[in-house]
């Protein structure tokens, strides 16, 4: 079993997608009673109940199931978890609400981006969930955790079906991928590693970057990233992931390819970033494990570039 305290009821569950240390599950815990916030995938589930044992929490004390926003390595295991806890209720952005009750769509998307066959290996089934149980996370809406207060924000940029959620007990904030990822591998002794995901389809550099600063505004002592961990150099993040997002954009609207050839030189040009990036974190690891551990976000950042750079082309 994968757990990690951090203190104040707050635990992070390895849902052991793709590799160890990639996408966290978040549990919080008040007066006996949980919440989740992100789901991970249908085989996170037996380090999801592995955990509660541990702890000593029943299935049925389980409150809340909070997927940041509808990708599925962040609620690809919401169904699951709602089968297994029978007074949960799924708290998820209203734009998400409808891919949740039927998620048809939701699976066709992701096929679009991974293939019918890695999607069903990744995810296997994704099941609807009853409406009734799912309520819809108007922006500044809480819901209240044996009465620890958890704050929904409307957080668009990376999706525009995204929240971010607010502890009040803790100050922290989980923030799914409004804040980028940060790998402990590519960190340095003294900084963390961040970096944007600009996951297809809906990458809004405005709307991020108003979203960061929303959240920075309310002074958070430490952001729990999916992706992955607890991050308490706040400022620092905040500073170097709005420097980096207006190198994305920089660096699609430099490239003057279209199609494929667009996406194989800024896939490059990505690679070249990233590499700079974990060095400048004073990350020591050879290049090319540097690369393999970024291979993955390295293509989705890509592809999500290219995404909005033909929608800005369209506009034009």
């Amino acid at each position: 079993m994968s757990l990690l305290s951090f203190g104040q009821g707050i635990y992070a569950i390895d849902s052991g997608y793709l590799r160890e240390g990639l996408a966290a599950i978040y549990l919080i815990v008040q007066n006996g009673r949980a919440a989740f916030v992100e789901t991970g995938c249908n085989r996170s589930m037996p380090r999801v109940m592995a955990a509660l044992e541990h702890l000593g929490i029943a299935p049925d004390a389980v409150d809340f199931v909070i997927p940041t926003h509808v990708h599925l390595d962040h609620a690809g295991g919401a169904s699951a978890m709602m089968r297994q806890f029978p007074n949960a209720q799924l708290v998820v952005h209203p734009r998400g609400a409808r891919h949740m009750a039927d998620p048809s769509k939701l699976i066709a998307g992701t096929i679009g981006v991974y293939g019918a066959e890695e999607t069903a290996r990744l995810y296997g089934e994704i099941r609807p969930i009853d409406a009734s149980r799912i309520i819809e996370a108007q922006d500044g809406m809480s819901v209240s955790l044996s009465g620890r207060q958890l704050l929904c924000l409307d957080v668009p940029g990376h999706a525009k079906h995204h929240i971010a959620v607010i502890d009040d007990a803790s100050g922290g904030v989980f923030t799914g991928d409004t804040f980028g990822l940060s790998y402990a591998e590519l960190s340095g002794p003294d900084l963390p590693f961040v970096f944007p995901t600009t996951t297809p389809v809906q990458f809004d550099p405005p709307a991020l970057h108003a979203s960061m600063d929303r959240l920075l505004a309310y002074r958070p002592p430490a952001l729990y990233l999916t992706h992955f961990g607890c991050v308490t150099h706040v400022s620092y993040c905040g500073e170097v992931l709005h420097r980096q997002v207006d190198a994305f954009v920089q660096m699609a609207q430099q490239i003057g390819a279209t199609g494929e050839l667009r996406q194989k030189e800024l896939r490059s040009a990505m690679a070249a970033f990233a590499l700079s990036e974990a060095r400048a974190a004073g990350c020591d690891l050879p290049d090319a494990q540097i690369l393999t551990l970024l291979s993955n976000d390295i293509d989705l950042n890509t592809q999500g570039l290219c995404v909005w750079a033909e929608g800005q082309t369209a506009a034009s």
